[in-house]
């Protein structure tokens, strides 16, 4: 069978996204299936400004939410996410930030063929460590970990060019019309949407290899 091309749209900060992405490696892994994924960006707070805001008051200002709802939403999440592997430690953890910078550069290591690594160096970096994923230092810092040139990384950040072409791929997020995430594209036209299980990608990719969709198709 031909390698699966998947592009997942995602957000660097989106607390469900690495659960998705554990998920769906988990299933390849277990099918013994090979695939090329890609990243497409959809910031879920493109005007968050640069000192980031706190997790528990953004939650708060935009949806109301009471301390104990934040609470439960919290425990569930954190449940979710130890099933599928992903670390995140809340205590550490605290803030919202701008990803922009960080799509930029998950986006430019694609050239390199890294932009698996890069976006599993950032999981860490945010859910695991902390850090904040919008500060340019701690990004080349990443880039560096990578063993990427960091004077091409800082370029990265404020090329026009690179900015252009994530605005495309935003259109293609668009086109889509995902409303949520994660959401995972396979083979240029099954659309699949939200964290899943492992079984449940295991079932969708074994439905796709099987089917040959020559249009679009949406599993949920």
């Amino acid at each position: 069978m031909k390698t699966l091309k998947i592009e997942m749209a995602h957000d660097v900060v989106c607390s469900w996204c690495p659960i998705g992405y554990a998920n769906l490696q988990q299933a390849l892994r277990n099918l013994d299936i090979e695939a090329d994924i890609y990243f497409l960006p959809s910031e879920l707070n493109p005007d968050m400004g640069p000192m980031g805001e706190g997790i528990e008051e953004h939650f708060e200002r935009r949806y109301q939410w009471s301390p104990s709802r934040q609470k439960n939403y919290r425990k569930n999440l954190l449940a979710v996410a130890e099933q599928a592997g992903v670390c995140i430690d809340v205590s550490r953890r605290t803030h919202y930030y701008n990803s922009n910078k960080a799509h930029r550069l998950i986006h430019w290591s694609e050239a390199y063929k890294r932009q698996q690594a890069m976006n599993e160096l950032l999981i860490d970096a945010y859910f695991k460590r902390g850090l904040d994923i919008s500060n340019t230092q701690v990004l080349l810092g990443i880039a560096e970990q990578l063993g990427l040139d960091r004077s091409l990384a800082e370029q990265a950040l404020v090329s026009n060019e690179i900015n252009q072409q994530l605005l495309l791929k935003k259109k293609r997020v668009q086109q889509f019309e995902i409303s949520s995430l994660p959401a995972f594209i396979f083979n240029e036209r099954t659309l699949v949407t939200g964290s899943n299980s492992v079984e449940y990608f295991e079932q969708a990719i074994l439905s796709l290899t099987k089917n040959n969709q020559p249009s679009l198709t949406i599993l949920s």
